[in-house]
């Protein structure tokens, strides 16, 4: 690879960690936003004790191995030791549940977005405020556990989202972006700060079961992109980097949740835009005009960050099925003696998709690893049914497992159209799955009935946003974000624009008709299957 700024030194560089689902990625790049090398650890949650979660240890070994092989990789391409960085920025997973004592220990493991454990909670705050309060929000996972009589809510003296818990460590500040922050409490876009309104109505409901400690001494504060989110602190530096080769000081931006650098990545943060990102979740996230009209349990409210109102479609469910069945072919072919890369077998077995049938050859799946709330699906199992007489091939089977992959995401986006006024004047999708050209765009497409834009920055996505975040909180030009993404960052991108299909449009709709009518089966299954995860679902409810 060759230096596209002669680059001799690491002190240009901004440098962006994002903690997804089942990988952590460190990124790179210049002055230009060139990525210029990248490190990434595999990691997956557990179920333990009734709860999706990650351990501490993993959290941190998975940012120090990602962190040092990205650092590996720049020293072979250029021979740059990372010492002094301009800028650096941390984003993960939004929403979950991360609770410290006045000590500052964590009190409960994390708790992730995926656990569906506080449906009471959010159900009572959603009617209590006349505002969507999902099940992942932390406010939700708080009540949950007031209500629940959990011996350590007593103790509760901060809580954080996991870009939050590693930011405080890293620069010893108990701040957050505001849209990160929208996924804990609602946030007043226009004031950029939390809802006092509903603070206090919170505070009521909470007081009321015992607790007494107000929720705004708990939270994070909020900060915008631009700002200036604190320093590495020696400390933080030698969490980062062991080897002590990372020298402390640079500036960190406000931590972002991966829907904030998601748009930032697209460039999709200003009115009537949009992106969608799809990985182990996928979520679209439409920047309005104006305020929604109504209260949408299957709509989030949440924020740029920038500070502007998004409408969030959130799905649980997005490639891991995907990832299942792509890990069972590997295990074929390597069983077969026949060796390839990871890139290959996405890339043949995906393309194998554009020989199926237009009724997928009677096939329905559904990729639910954990429950769905879009579809009422409380807790998720991965479901495939096959209808006899049909043509039980590889292209419709992975065309089906596509549109699985995209269903419930077009149910949510599709009550969003059907009973508001919003206006869409571009889609931007990004993930790994659109590493293979074309494949899953095209489904896409044909799934939001729209264009949908994917940029050569797609497989990068959240990791290479929140280093352009981290390189704009050093900029010393009196700009917007906006500005910045559009006249910097953006100016001379590659991008690919994939118009809907008409036949691919009409099978998707009825492939939807068909899912809809089979989900009776899939909510079914909890009754009849109890795992590990509906036991404990199961014996709250008869609680």
């Amino acid at each position: 690879m060759s230096n596209p700024n002669n680059i001799t030194d690491s002190s240009e560089l901004s440098i962006g960690i994002e903690l997804g689902s089942t990988r952590i990625k460190t990124v790179a790049i210049d002055s230009q936003f060139n990525t210029l090398a990248t490190g990434s650890f595999e990691w997956e949650n557990n179920y333990i004790n009734g709860y999706w979660t990650y351990s501490v240890n993993d959290i941190w070994v998975g940012l120090q191995q990602s962190y040092q092989d990205m650092t590996n990789k720049l020293k072979e391409k250029f021979n740059i030791t990372v010492r002094k960085v301009n800028s650096l920025g941390v984003s993960a997973m939004m929403h979950g549940y991360l609770a410290f004592n006045e000590q500052e220990d964590l009190l409960v493991p994390f708790r992730t977005w995926r656990n569906g454990n506080t449906v009471e909670a959010a159900k009572i705050l959603r009617t209590t405020f006349n505002y969507n309060i999902p099940e992942r929000w932390s406010i939700a996972h708080l009540y949950q556990a007031v209500i629940d009589k959990e011996v350590h809510v007593n103790q509760v003296n901060y809580i954080t989202t996991l870009a939050g818990y590693i930011h405080w460590y890293l620069t010893g500040e108990k701040v957050l972006g505001i849209g990160d922050a929208s996924g804990m409490f609602p946030v007043d876009v226009e004031r950029q700060m939390y809802r006092a309104d509903l603070l206090e109505e919170t505070d009521i409901l909470l007081n009321a079961e015992g607790f007494n400690k107000s929720v705004i001494d708990l939270l994070p504060k909020i900060k915008v992109a631009g700002d200036n989110a604190g320093h590495l602190t020696n400390e933080g530096a030698r969490l980062l980097d062991p080897d002590g080769n990372l020298e402390s000081g640079c500036v960190m931006c406000p931590p972002e949740g991966d829907a904030g650098t998601g748009m930032v990545a697209t460039n999709a943060i200003t009115p009537c835009s949009g992106n969608i990102s799809a990985g182990t979740s996928a979520f679209a996230m439409i920047v309005l005009e104006q305020s929604l009209r109504n209260v949408y349990p299957e709509v989030d409210i949440v924020a740029t960050p920038s500070s502007s109102e998004v409408a969030m479609i959130h799905t649980n469910n997005c490639t891991s099925e995907i990832n299942a069945w792509m890990n069972l072919f590997s295990q074929v072919l390597e069983t077969m003696g026949v060796s390839f890369s990871s890139d290959d077998l996405y890339g043949q077995i995906l393309k194998a998709s554009e020989k199926s049938d237009d009724d997928l050859g009677g096939l329905l799946s559904y990729g639910y690893v954990s429950g769905e709330n879009i579809t009422q699906v409380e807790v998720g199992y991965p479901l495939f049914i096959r209808e006899p007489n049909h043509q039980f091939t590889l292209g419709n089977f992975m065309k089906t497992q596509l549109f699985s992959a995209f269903s419930t995401l077009k149910i949510g986006m599709d009550l969003l159209k059907e009973n508001e006024n919003i206006a869409i004047h571009k889609l931007i999708a990004h993930g790994g799955i659109f590493k293979t050209e074309r494949i899953a765009q095209e489904v896409l497409s044909a799934a939001m009935d729209a264009p949908i834009t994917v940029m050569n920055q797609a497989s990068e996505g959240g990791a290479w946003g929140i280093s352009v975040l981290a390189r704009f909180a050093t900029t010393d030009k009196d700009i917007t974000l906006a500005q910045y993404l559009d006249e910097f960052v953006f100016a001379n991108v590659d991008e690919m624009t994939i118009e809907p299909a008409a036949q691919t449009v009409n099978n998707f709709d009825a492939y939807i008709e068909k899912t809809t009518k089979g989900l009776p089966i899939e909510r079914q299954l909890s009754h009849y299957l109890e795992g590990e995860e509906d036991a404990r679902k199961i014996k709250t409810r008869s609680i």
